[in-house]
């Protein structure tokens, strides 16, 4: 059985092979495609909509453990573009 994941944005549980992981490298979350970045991670589905839901919810800093702000320019152009 495939390991199962939770959507940080739409938090519907899906298995990881269908969810982009998150990562943080510094203060910048990227995308992880390769699943290689250590420290915690964060799931997401690659589509706009779960993205838009993440964004408004607020959930980096507590999906990350992080008492400071992040910087999500990198995972947004990821998404936007999807």
């Amino acid at each position: 059985m495939a390991p199962v994941r939770m959507c940080v944005g739409c938090r519907s549980r899906a298995a990881q092979s269908d969810l982009v992981r998150l990562a943080l490298d510094e203060d910048v979350i990227v995308c992880d495609l390769a699943n290689r970045m250590p420290g915690r991670g964060a799931y997401l589905h690659s589509d706009q909509q779960c993205w838009e839901l993440a964004q408004r919810r607020r959930v980096w800093p507590r999906a990350f453990r992080a008492e400071r702000g992040l910087d999500t320019s990198r995972v947004a152009a990821h998404f936007t573009a999807v």
